[in-house]
């Protein structure tokens, strides 16, 4: 179905490793609150192509501008599908923003590994999972830990080699940039999100919170993305 054209952007949110849409669904009740249209999309997470393939497939139904938001590895997804003329702002939330012919993998090793990577491994089919453990202690800690294991329980594996696909084009160069910073993130270094932020010239909020910042505060997150779908459209 295809969203009716409006005054207002629409908003489309895309998802991180090891997550899914639903992870957004506190910040979109929030923005829908405020009469904001919303798509989360619902990647594959199986290869950047497929995440670009599912996100330039919500931009295809919707008429109007859009704001483009990503939570971590939906920062790279976000760089490479926000190429598109209706995408007139782009919100990184503890994200990955690689420069073209940059992978995700490339700005992981500039910085020293956080907790978080320790805790992925091979599944038998030959994809990375992140342990239960590293759920509870190093994505989402400031969750209650019963929140943090339905995470683990629910998460989709990571194609193997999806951190090293490299990004063609870079569609922060040329739009307006907001990043919220994960202080107390464990999963993505918060020394990458502020130099990122820095980089990209974003407007940018940082909040005390886990790598799943979308879910212990959604109203930082959701503050971001109004204000960039506020000052993006012109209203």
């Amino acid at each position: 179905m295809t969203v009716s054209p409006s005054n207002n952007a629409t908003v489309v949110l895309v998802h991180g490793a090891w997550g899914d849409a639903s992870g957004w669904r506190s910040v979109i009740s929030l923005l829908q609150k405020q009469g904001v249209s919303v798509v989360a999309v619902q990647n594959p997470t199986t290869s950047l192509s497929a995440d670009v393939e599912a996100t330039r497939y919500a931009l295809n139904e919707i008429d109007g501008p859009v704001v483009l938001a990503g939570h971590s590895w939906g920062g790279t997804v976000i760089t490479e599908a926000g190429d598109d003329p209706k995408v007139k702002a782009l919100v990184f939330v503890a994200a990955f923003a690689p420069d073209a012919g940059q992978s995700t993998g490339d700005q992981v090793a500039a910085h020293p590994a956080p907790p978080g990577l320790g805790e992925v491994s091979l599944d038998r089919g030959g994809s990375y999972v992140m342990s239960v453990n590293g759920w509870i202690n190093a994505v989402a800690q400031d969750l209650p830990e019963e929140d943090a294991r339905i995470l683990a329980a629910t998460q989709p594996p990571l194609g193997a080699g999806t951190f090293s696909d490299k990004v063609t084009k870079a569609a922060w160069k040329d739009r307006k940039n907001w990043y919220v910073i994960s202080s107390e993130d464990r999963a993505v270094s918060v020394e990458l999100q502020r130099e990122l932020a820095k980089k990209l010239n974003a407007r940018t909020t940082e909040v005390k919170a886990s790598h799943m910042s979308l879910i212990s505060q959604p109203e930082a997150v959701a503050s971001a993305i109004l204000e960039a779908a506020s000052e993006a459209t012109g209203l």
